[in-house]
């Protein structure tokens, strides 16, 4: 019963270089400049691929091949709204959009040595948000972290996330391919293997044999975002390597396809996805992954994958495992009336959920002491832990609270 809108991944070609072949016709005093028409199209710009028309059925092509765009029915938009009901896992259905057809191509990986260290956030050396430019201060600290990921087909975005090479990006970016080619920040172009993907996070970790003096990116895990602060994108829009925007984070814990999302105004387009969502210090907090629009255009409505749940992944993927999410297993609904929370609608049979005592009709408002406001922050604190994390649950029955206490199950993903 999702009212989500559909993600629509595409894998075009990358956009044509422009020629500089053409020149201007001579004009020539007896030769009138035509009046135009109204029913005279515009001419097209030399090296430039005209849009095609959108409709309802189709996702709107993308030069880049990277990014998919949230596409809305012209006629009757579905935004997601409070009041639907939210995945019954809570934590791992895929997506519902036939878009979304990429399978896992996650492949085994050979027995690895002790895993490589990740810039925590106390190695990081970034400037304090407090300089003249935050934005500037940043894209500079992540900026050598950030690379562009050509598939032969079209290009995307990551970032380089620890000391051997592994590189965050986004499972579409990278759909069907076992091997790309990573254009570093100093322009040096090195031959990258996937490792795997999981599409329902939409993340996937490329290794390269990384150079000397090659700096990680920062994680921001387990840090709180606050709506309002400071959110920089960096990534290759339509092939613009480096190319930097910034805004603020507009929301926390939304929810789209059944996945926690962090939403931002900071420009995403074709290309940018797989590309780091940055805070002021320069860590990462997301991995940018979708757009909400109706023309197929930046509308100030973008997704990222929060990076806690991306770094989850990774560590999964890295390993050569599935993706396994921690799973509550119910059905819930935002209630139309009274006090706010996740009303339970549907209890799956054996799940964490059943197993803790948890009924259809109570209303779940806490959960580890976090307030639970609506269906998408519960599902956004079920996916903060790992399959097996036990949690503390705060249930409203009859009109009378109570706890429990829920050994989280998985699924996967």
């Amino acid at each position: 019963m999702s009212d989500d809108p559909i993600f629509e991944p595409t894998a075009d070609a990358p956009m044509p270089e422009p020629t500089h072949e053409e020149t201007m016709p001579e004009m020539t005093a007896n030769e009138p400049m035509p009046e135009p028409t109204g029913a005279e199209p515009m001419p097209e710009m030399s090296g430039a691929m005209p849009m095609p028309e959108m409709s309802g059925a189709m996702p709107m092509p993308e030069p880049t091949g990277a990014e998919p765009v949230v596409t809305v029915p012209p006629v009757t938009p579905r935004p997601r709204r409070a009041g639907k009901v939210v995945a019954a896992g809570v934590a791992a259905l895929a997506f519902a959009s036939a878009g979304f057809t990429a399978g896992r191509t996650t492949n085994p990986a050979p027995s690895t040595p002790p895993p490589p260290a990740v810039a925590s956030l106390a190695q990081s050396t970034a400037p304090s948000s407090s300089t003249a430019e935050p934005a500037a201060a940043a894209a500079a600290a992540v900026a050598p972290a950030v690379v562009q990921i050509d598939v032969g087909s079209g290009l995307g975005s990551g970032v380089v996330y620890d000391t051997a090479g592994h590189i965050l990006t986004a499972a579409h970016v990278v759909s069907g391919a076992s091997s790309v080619t990573v254009r570093l920040a100093d322009g040096t172009s090195l031959p990258g293997r996937v490792l795997g993907a999981d599409t329902t996070t939409d993340i996937a970790v490329v290794s390269i044999q990384p150079p000397a003096g090659l700096v990680p990116a920062t994680l921001a895990t387990g840090v709180d975002l606050q709506v309002g602060q400071l959110a920089v994108a960096i990534g290759s829009p339509f092939g613009l390597d480096q190319t930097v925007t910034s805004g603020i984070v507009s929301a926390v814990d939304r929810s789209v396809q059944g996945m926690t999302v962090v939403q931002t105004d900071a420009a995403i387009n074709p290309g940018n996805s797989g590309g780091p969502l940055v805070d002021a210090a320069g860590q990462v907090i997301g991995i940018n992954t979708s757009i909400y629009s109706q023309s197929g255009d930046n509308a100030g409505v973008g997704f990222a994958v929060p990076i806690d749940i991306a770094a989850q992944a990774a560590k999964q993927l890295v390993g050569g495992q599935s993706v396994q999410l921690a799973r509550l297993g119910v059905s819930t609904t935002d209630p139309n009336s009274g006090q706010g929370g996740a009303l339970v609608g549907q209890v799956e049979s054996g799940s964490a959920a059943a197993n803790a005592g948890i009924r259809v009709g109570d209303l779940i408002v806490k959960v580890d002491g976090v307030s639970i406001t609506g269906s998408s922050r519960l599902q956004a604190q079920i996916l903060r832990h790992a399959p097996g994390d036990r949690v503390g649950v705060d249930i409203v029955r009859n009109g009378a609270t109570s706890s429990v206490v829920v050994t989280l199950g998985s699924a996967t993903s």
